[in-house]
This record gives structure tokens, C-alpha cells and sequence, in this order.
């Protein structure tokens, strides 16, 4: 009876989850980008896979949509790379908020992180993760001045 309890309670949770991401297409699709409900699962299910990797727990709704509503104006996101790329984000999302020690709010880092995204590093996930956030790291870290 427990069981089915905890069972019922998680499966509401997700459900909950499933419909705050959906939810985004409303802001996203003037934007030309929009989630199907598989690609939001997908998305879900990284970010559960991602906070095990980083040892992180979240409580409340989680930082996917505002990672969506953040990035969906991008003019180096689009469709066909729409998932992808909101994947990476939120993979180096929690990577960098261990990485800063949590020094930053989650508003502060996602600001962060699409500023340089749209501007020195031109849409390249690569680039804002192996330079621009990890010379933030440092800075906060070591207090660096770069």
C-alpha cells in the first residue's frame, strides 16, 4: 500500500513536470521551435540522468523551462537542433553550477550562459563550456580576473 503511494505520488510528480515543459511551446513556437511530448520525455529523462552524474538533487520544478524560455529567441537555435542543443544546456547547466560552487542563482548562471551563447561563442555549446564557463569557474573558484 505504501509502495503504491510513493508510486502514485512520483508518477504525479512527472506528470506535473510533463506539462510545465509542454507548456513552453506557448512561448517557444513564435520563435519557430516547439517540443513534442516525446522530445519533452526525452528531455526529462536526460535531466534526471544529469543529476545523477552531478550529484545533485533539485526540489520544485527544475530548471528546464527556464532553460526553454531562455534559449528559444536564439537565432542559433532552430528546429532540427532545438532538442540537441536544450540536452547540452542542461547537461552543462548543472556540470557549471557544481563547478561555481553554487555561488551563482540559477537565474544568474542561465543569464550567464545565453548572453555568451548568442554572442562570443556564436551558438557554439562547445565553445560556451570549454572557455566561457569554465574561465567563470576559475574566476569564482580562484578569483581570477580575466
Amino acid at each position: 500500500m505504501e509502495k503504491d503511494f510513493f508510486e502514485m505520488i512520483v508518477k504525479q510528480k512527472q506528470k506535473e513536470e510533463l506539462d510545465n515543459v509542454m507548456l513552453c511551446n506557448s512561448s517557444t513556437e513564435k520563435f519557430g521551435v516547439r517540443l513534442t511530448e516525446q522530445d519533452a520525455l526525452q528531455l526529462l529523462k536526460s535531466r534526471i540522468s544529469n543529476l545523477r552524474e552531478q550529484e545533485r538533487i533539485e526540489f520544485g520544478e527544475g530548471i528546464l523551462p527556464k532553460l526553454i524560455v531562455a534559449f528559444c529567441d536564439s537565432p542559433y537555435i532552430y528546429q532540427d537542433n532545438y532538442v540537441p542543443a536544450l540536452e547540452a544546456l542542461q547537461e552543462i547547466f548543472y556540470e557549471y553550477k557544481n563547478e561555481t560552487l553554487d555561488e551563482l542563482t540559477d537565474d544568474e548562471l542561465i543569464e550567464f550562459m545565453k548572453e555568451h551563447f548568442d554572442g562570443d561563442c556564436q551558438g557554439s555549446i562547445e565553445y560556451l563550456e570549454d572557455t566561457c564557463l569554465e574561465k567563470l569557474a576559475r574566476k569564482i573558484r580562484y578569483g581570477y580576473e580575466e
